[in-house]
Protein backbone atom coordinates (compact mmCIF):
# COMPACT_ATOMS: atom_id res chain seq x y z
CA UNK A 1 0.00 0.00 0.00
CA UNK A 2 1.44 3.34 -1.03
CA UNK A 3 1.16 6.41 1.16
CA UNK A 4 -2.38 7.72 0.84
CA UNK A 5 -3.04 11.34 1.64
CA UNK A 6 -6.42 12.22 3.03
CA UNK A 7 -5.73 15.87 2.49
CA UNK A 8 -4.23 18.22 -0.04
CA UNK A 9 -1.37 20.13 1.50
CA UNK A 10 -0.74 23.60 0.09
CA UNK A 11 1.99 25.64 1.72
CA UNK A 12 3.60 28.94 0.87
CA UNK A 13 7.28 28.89 1.73
CA UNK A 14 9.58 31.86 1.85
CA UNK A 15 13.20 31.56 0.82
CA UNK A 16 14.96 33.00 3.83
CA UNK A 17 17.04 30.43 5.77
CA UNK A 18 18.59 30.86 9.18
CA UNK A 19 22.37 30.87 8.86
CA UNK A 20 22.02 29.55 5.31
CA UNK A 21 25.40 28.65 3.89
CA UNK A 22 27.17 29.06 7.22
CA UNK A 23 28.78 25.64 7.27
CA UNK A 24 29.99 25.66 3.67
CA UNK A 25 30.97 29.31 3.56
CA UNK A 26 33.15 29.54 6.63
CA UNK A 27 36.41 27.65 6.79
CA UNK A 28 37.78 27.57 10.32
CA UNK A 29 41.45 27.01 11.07
CA UNK A 30 42.28 23.39 11.98
CA UNK A 31 43.33 24.41 15.49
CA UNK A 32 39.97 26.18 16.05
CA UNK A 33 38.04 23.14 14.83
CA UNK A 34 40.00 20.77 17.05
CA UNK A 35 39.43 23.00 20.06
CA UNK A 36 35.68 23.22 19.39
CA UNK A 37 35.43 19.46 18.81
CA UNK A 38 37.13 18.81 22.12
CA UNK A 39 34.44 20.90 23.79
CA UNK A 40 31.77 18.48 22.53
CA UNK A 41 33.95 15.44 23.36
CA UNK A 42 35.70 13.38 20.67
CA UNK A 43 33.21 10.53 20.93
CA UNK A 44 30.24 12.70 19.98
CA UNK A 45 31.94 14.33 17.01
CA UNK A 46 33.41 11.01 15.83
CA UNK A 47 29.97 9.38 15.86
CA UNK A 48 28.55 12.21 13.73
CA UNK A 49 31.45 11.86 11.30
CA UNK A 50 30.82 8.12 10.98
CA UNK A 51 27.02 8.05 10.76
CA UNK A 52 26.36 11.35 8.97
CA UNK A 53 29.44 11.40 6.70
CA UNK A 54 30.56 14.76 8.07
CA UNK A 55 34.00 16.23 8.44
CA UNK A 56 35.07 17.32 11.91
CA UNK A 57 34.57 20.96 10.92
CA UNK A 58 31.08 20.32 9.55
CA UNK A 59 30.07 18.31 12.64
CA UNK A 60 31.18 21.10 14.96
CA UNK A 61 29.51 23.78 12.83
CA UNK A 62 26.28 21.78 12.78
CA UNK A 63 26.25 21.38 16.55
CA UNK A 64 26.90 25.08 17.08
CA UNK A 65 24.19 26.08 14.59
CA UNK A 66 21.65 23.73 16.16
CA UNK A 67 22.16 25.26 19.59
CA UNK A 68 21.12 28.61 18.16
CA UNK A 69 18.28 27.08 16.14
CA UNK A 70 16.86 25.41 19.24
CA UNK A 71 16.78 28.72 21.10
CA UNK A 72 15.09 30.44 18.15
CA UNK A 73 12.50 27.69 17.80
CA UNK A 74 11.62 27.76 21.49
CA UNK A 75 11.28 31.55 21.44
CA UNK A 76 9.02 31.55 18.37
CA UNK A 77 6.82 28.80 19.77
CA UNK A 78 6.10 30.99 22.78
CA UNK A 79 5.58 34.23 20.85
CA UNK A 80 3.40 32.82 18.06
CA UNK A 81 0.92 31.21 20.44
CA UNK A 82 -2.13 29.60 18.80
CA UNK A 83 -0.77 30.22 15.29
CA UNK A 84 2.30 28.03 15.87
CA UNK A 85 2.18 24.82 13.81
CA UNK A 86 5.59 23.27 14.44
CA UNK A 87 9.18 23.69 13.30
CA UNK A 88 11.84 21.67 11.51
CA UNK A 89 15.39 21.98 10.27
CA UNK A 90 16.27 21.51 6.60
CA UNK A 91 19.84 20.81 5.64
CA UNK A 92 22.13 21.79 8.45
CA UNK A 93 21.08 25.28 9.40
CA UNK A 94 17.73 26.31 7.89
CA UNK A 95 14.94 26.55 10.47
CA UNK A 96 11.39 26.45 9.09
CA UNK A 97 8.48 27.51 11.29
CA UNK A 98 4.88 26.79 10.30
CA UNK A 99 2.09 29.23 11.14
CA UNK A 100 -1.64 29.27 10.47
CA UNK A 101 -1.81 33.07 10.31
CA UNK A 102 0.06 34.52 7.33
CA UNK A 103 0.37 37.80 9.22
CA UNK A 104 2.81 36.09 11.59
CA UNK A 105 5.26 35.38 8.75
CA UNK A 106 7.05 38.69 9.25
CA UNK A 107 7.83 37.84 12.87
CA UNK A 108 9.23 34.46 11.81
CA UNK A 109 11.47 36.11 9.20
CA UNK A 110 12.60 38.71 11.71
CA UNK A 111 13.82 35.88 13.93
CA UNK A 112 15.89 34.53 11.03
CA UNK A 113 13.68 31.55 10.17
CA UNK A 114 11.64 30.60 7.11
CA UNK A 115 7.85 30.94 7.54
CA UNK A 116 5.50 28.29 6.13
CA UNK A 117 1.76 29.01 6.05
CA UNK A 118 -0.40 25.94 6.79
CA UNK A 119 -3.99 25.05 7.65
CA UNK A 120 -3.66 23.33 11.03
CA UNK A 121 -2.04 24.57 14.23
CA UNK A 122 0.15 22.22 16.22
CA UNK A 123 -2.37 22.47 19.05
CA UNK A 124 -5.13 21.22 16.75
CA UNK A 125 -2.99 18.41 15.34
CA UNK A 126 -1.99 17.28 18.84
CA UNK A 127 -5.64 17.33 19.93
CA UNK A 128 -6.71 15.21 16.96
CA UNK A 129 -3.84 12.83 17.66
CA UNK A 130 -5.17 12.45 21.21
CA UNK A 131 -8.61 11.69 19.73
CA UNK A 132 -7.05 8.84 17.77
CA UNK A 133 -5.43 7.34 20.86
CA UNK A 134 -8.51 5.34 21.77
CA UNK A 135 -9.91 5.03 18.26
CA UNK A 136 -7.18 3.25 16.31
CA UNK A 137 -6.73 -0.48 16.82
CA UNK A 138 -3.16 -1.58 17.64
CA UNK A 139 -3.83 -4.57 15.40
CA UNK A 140 -4.31 -2.20 12.43
CA UNK A 141 -1.76 0.51 13.21
CA UNK A 142 1.90 0.27 14.18
CA UNK A 143 2.47 3.96 14.93
CA UNK A 144 1.17 7.47 14.26
CA UNK A 145 2.56 10.95 14.70
CA UNK A 146 2.23 14.59 13.73
CA UNK A 147 4.34 15.41 10.69
CA UNK A 148 5.00 19.13 11.05
CA UNK A 149 6.49 19.41 7.56
CA UNK A 150 3.31 18.22 5.81
CA UNK A 151 0.99 19.60 8.51
CA UNK A 152 -0.83 16.31 8.98
CA UNK A 153 -1.09 13.21 11.15
CA UNK A 154 0.74 10.27 9.58
CA UNK A 155 -0.65 6.83 10.43
CA UNK A 156 1.39 3.70 9.69
CA UNK A 157 -1.11 1.00 8.69
CA UNK A 158 -0.62 -2.76 8.41
CA UNK A 159 -1.47 -4.46 5.14
CA UNK A 160 -5.20 -4.85 4.52
CA UNK A 161 -6.32 -2.48 7.29
CA UNK A 162 -6.63 0.79 5.36
CA UNK A 163 -10.44 0.77 5.18
CA UNK A 164 -10.80 0.05 8.90
CA UNK A 165 -8.37 2.82 9.77
CA UNK A 166 -10.15 5.32 7.55
CA UNK A 167 -13.43 4.42 9.25
CA UNK A 168 -11.86 4.79 12.70
CA UNK A 169 -10.49 8.22 11.81
CA UNK A 170 -13.94 9.36 10.69
CA UNK A 171 -15.62 7.94 13.80
CA UNK A 172 -13.13 9.78 16.01
CA UNK A 173 -14.17 13.06 14.41
CA UNK A 174 -10.72 13.78 13.02
CA UNK A 175 -10.81 15.61 9.66
CA UNK A 176 -9.75 13.34 6.81
CA UNK A 177 -7.86 16.30 5.36
CA UNK A 178 -5.51 16.22 8.36
CA UNK A 179 -4.58 12.53 8.07
CA UNK A 180 -2.26 10.60 5.76
CA UNK A 181 -1.95 6.81 5.71
CA UNK A 182 1.32 5.06 4.96
CA UNK A 183 2.15 1.36 4.69
CA UNK A 184 3.83 -0.27 7.68
CA UNK A 185 6.83 -2.38 6.69
CA UNK A 186 7.66 -3.76 10.13
CA UNK A 187 6.06 -3.66 13.56
CA UNK A 188 8.20 -1.80 16.16
CA UNK A 189 9.44 -3.76 19.15
CA UNK A 190 11.06 -2.84 22.43
CA UNK A 191 14.80 -3.28 22.74
CA UNK A 192 14.90 -5.04 26.10
CA UNK A 193 17.29 -8.01 26.08
CA UNK A 194 17.63 -11.10 28.29
CA UNK A 195 21.28 -12.00 27.67
CA UNK A 196 24.26 -10.86 29.76
CA UNK A 197 26.23 -7.77 28.86
CA UNK A 198 27.05 -4.28 29.91
CA UNK A 199 24.86 -1.56 31.41
CA UNK A 200 22.46 -2.73 34.12
CA UNK A 201 20.47 -5.87 34.74
CA UNK A 202 16.89 -6.33 35.87
CA UNK A 203 16.10 -9.12 38.36
CA UNK A 204 19.44 -10.74 37.44
CA UNK A 205 18.24 -11.57 33.94
CA UNK A 206 17.19 -8.92 31.38
CA UNK A 207 19.61 -6.16 30.33
CA UNK A 208 18.85 -2.53 29.52
CA UNK A 209 20.80 0.72 29.30
CA UNK A 210 20.97 3.62 31.73
CA UNK A 211 19.33 6.75 30.35
CA UNK A 212 20.45 9.74 32.39
CA UNK A 213 21.76 10.25 35.89
CA UNK A 214 19.29 12.10 38.11
CA UNK A 215 19.04 12.93 41.79
CA UNK A 216 19.19 9.65 43.68
CA UNK A 217 19.53 7.35 40.68
CA UNK A 218 18.83 7.24 36.97
CA UNK A 219 15.99 7.23 34.45
CA UNK A 220 15.54 4.55 31.83
CA UNK A 221 12.75 2.83 29.89
CA UNK A 222 9.57 1.68 31.63
CA UNK A 223 9.42 -1.63 29.78
CA UNK A 224 12.78 -2.57 31.30
CA UNK A 225 11.25 -3.25 34.73
CA UNK A 226 8.17 -2.76 36.88
CA UNK A 227 7.92 -1.02 40.24
CA UNK A 228 9.75 -3.11 42.82
CA UNK A 229 12.05 -4.83 40.31
CA UNK A 230 15.69 -4.95 41.31
CA UNK A 231 18.56 -3.56 39.27
CA UNK A 232 22.20 -4.54 39.43
CA UNK A 233 25.43 -3.04 38.09
CA UNK A 234 24.47 -0.40 39.23
CA UNK A 235 22.35 -1.83 42.00
CA UNK A 236 19.03 -0.27 42.87
CA UNK A 237 15.24 -0.54 42.79
CA UNK A 238 12.60 0.54 40.29
CA UNK A 239 10.65 3.19 42.20
CA UNK A 240 8.62 4.50 39.23
CA UNK A 241 7.74 2.68 36.03
CA UNK A 242 5.18 3.43 33.32
CA UNK A 243 4.59 1.18 30.31
CA UNK A 244 2.62 1.13 28.10
CA UNK A 245 1.03 4.56 27.76
CA UNK A 246 4.46 6.09 28.37
CA UNK A 247 7.82 4.32 28.54
CA UNK A 248 9.88 5.66 31.43
CA UNK A 249 11.27 4.41 34.72
CA UNK A 250 13.20 5.80 37.65
CA UNK A 251 15.65 3.57 39.48
CA UNK A 252 16.98 4.65 42.86
CA UNK A 253 20.53 3.44 43.43
CA UNK A 254 21.94 2.00 46.64
CA UNK A 255 25.63 2.88 46.87
CA UNK A 256 26.61 3.97 43.37
CA UNK A 257 27.15 7.63 42.57
CA UNK A 258 25.13 9.12 39.70
CA UNK A 259 27.20 11.42 37.45
CA UNK A 260 25.79 13.72 34.78
CA UNK A 261 27.62 12.22 31.82
CA UNK A 262 26.91 9.70 29.05
CA UNK A 263 29.30 6.99 27.80
CA UNK A 264 30.54 7.84 24.31
CA UNK A 265 31.89 4.31 23.67
CA UNK A 266 35.20 5.79 22.56
CA UNK A 267 36.93 5.79 25.92
CA UNK A 268 35.32 8.96 27.19
CA UNK A 269 32.06 10.58 28.24
CA UNK A 270 29.72 13.32 27.03
CA UNK A 271 28.79 15.91 29.64
CA UNK A 272 25.05 16.48 30.02
CA UNK A 273 24.39 20.22 30.31
CA UNK A 274 20.61 20.47 30.17
CA UNK A 275 17.46 19.16 28.52
CA UNK A 276 16.40 21.78 25.95
CA UNK A 277 14.16 20.00 23.41
CA UNK A 278 15.47 19.84 19.84
CA UNK A 279 13.36 20.50 16.74
CA UNK A 280 12.30 18.12 14.01
CA UNK A 281 15.26 17.70 11.66
CA UNK A 282 17.85 18.25 14.38
CA UNK A 283 20.86 15.94 14.64
CA UNK A 284 20.81 13.60 17.63
CA UNK A 285 23.06 10.80 18.89
CA UNK A 286 22.17 7.77 20.97
CA UNK A 287 24.19 5.79 23.49
CA UNK A 288 23.33 2.17 24.28
CA UNK A 289 25.02 -0.84 25.83
CA UNK A 290 24.64 -3.06 22.75
CA UNK A 291 25.61 -0.86 19.83
CA UNK A 292 27.35 2.13 21.43
CA UNK A 293 27.05 5.54 19.73
CA UNK A 294 24.89 6.12 16.67
CA UNK A 295 23.57 9.36 15.21
CA UNK A 296 20.75 10.52 12.97
CA UNK A 297 17.94 13.07 12.92
CA UNK A 298 14.60 13.71 14.61
CA UNK A 299 11.79 12.79 12.20
CA UNK A 300 8.79 13.72 14.36
CA UNK A 301 7.71 14.68 17.85
CA UNK A 302 4.71 13.44 19.84
CA UNK A 303 4.62 10.14 17.92
CA UNK A 304 2.42 7.23 18.99
CA UNK A 305 3.70 3.65 18.69
CA UNK A 306 1.67 0.47 19.05
CA UNK A 307 3.90 -2.26 20.48
CA UNK A 308 2.65 -5.78 21.09
CA UNK A 309 2.51 -4.86 24.80
CA UNK A 310 0.36 -1.76 24.18
CA UNK A 311 0.42 1.79 22.84
CA UNK A 312 2.94 4.43 23.89
CA UNK A 313 2.26 8.12 23.23
CA UNK A 314 4.29 11.31 22.95
CA UNK A 315 7.53 9.77 21.69
CA UNK A 316 10.42 11.27 19.73
CA UNK A 317 10.69 9.54 16.34
CA UNK A 318 14.17 9.31 14.77
CA UNK A 319 16.08 7.55 12.02
CA UNK A 320 18.79 6.52 14.50
CA UNK A 321 19.37 2.77 14.70
CA UNK A 322 19.22 0.66 17.87
CA UNK A 323 19.14 -3.00 18.85
CA UNK A 324 18.02 -5.21 21.76
CA UNK A 325 19.75 -4.17 24.98
CA UNK A 326 19.92 -0.50 23.95
CA UNK A 327 16.52 0.09 25.61
CA UNK A 328 16.53 2.92 28.11
CA UNK A 329 19.72 4.41 26.69
CA UNK A 330 20.46 8.11 26.23
CA UNK A 331 19.44 10.36 23.34
CA UNK A 332 21.36 13.63 23.12
CA UNK A 333 21.25 16.69 20.88
CA UNK A 334 24.76 17.98 21.45
CA UNK A 335 24.97 18.20 25.23
CA UNK A 336 21.20 18.41 25.76
CA UNK A 337 19.34 15.37 27.08
CA UNK A 338 16.36 14.49 24.86
CA UNK A 339 15.04 11.10 25.88
CA UNK A 340 15.51 7.39 26.54
CA UNK A 341 15.39 4.58 23.97
CA UNK A 342 11.95 2.98 23.82
CA UNK A 343 11.86 0.74 20.75
CA UNK A 344 11.70 0.67 17.00
CA UNK A 345 12.47 -1.40 13.94
CA UNK A 346 15.52 -2.39 11.92
CA UNK A 347 19.06 -2.66 13.26
CA UNK A 348 22.46 -0.98 13.12
CA UNK A 349 23.67 -3.06 10.18
CA UNK A 350 20.97 -2.16 7.70
CA UNK A 351 19.56 0.95 9.44
CA UNK A 352 16.36 1.48 11.34
CA UNK A 353 13.87 3.75 13.05
CA UNK A 354 13.89 4.27 16.81
CA UNK A 355 11.47 6.00 19.18
CA UNK A 356 12.49 7.73 22.41
CA UNK A 357 10.60 8.64 25.58
CA UNK A 358 11.13 12.37 26.26
CA UNK A 359 13.22 12.81 29.40
CA UNK A 360 11.10 15.65 30.80
CA UNK A 361 8.07 13.44 31.41
CA UNK A 362 10.19 10.94 33.32
CA UNK A 363 11.73 13.65 35.50
CA UNK A 364 8.32 15.10 36.34
CA UNK A 365 6.73 11.74 37.10
CA UNK A 366 9.55 10.71 39.42
CA UNK A 367 9.96 14.15 40.99
CA UNK A 368 13.71 14.16 40.33
CA UNK A 369 16.16 16.50 38.61
CA UNK A 370 18.59 15.86 35.78
CA UNK A 371 22.22 15.86 36.89
CA UNK A 372 24.42 18.06 34.71
CA UNK A 373 28.15 18.36 34.43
Amino acid sequence: MRRTSLRGVAVATATVGLFAGTISAVAAAPSDVESAAAGYTPGLVAAMERDLNLSTADAVAQLEAQEILADTQQSLEKSLGASYAGAWVEGTDALHVAVTDAAEAADVRAAGATPVTVDNSLKALDAWTADLDGALSPADVTSYHVDVETNEIVVSVVEGAQADVEAAVAEAGVPASAVSLTAATERPRTFADVIGGEAYFIDDSARCSVGFAVTGGFVSAGHCGSVGSSASEPSGTFEVSEFPGSDYSYVSVDTDTPVGVVDDWAGGTVAVQGSTPAAVGATVCRSGSTTGWHCGTIEALNATVNYAEGSVFGLIQTDVCAEPGDSGGSLLAGSQAQGMTSGGSGNCSSGGQTFFQPVGEALSAAGVSLLTN
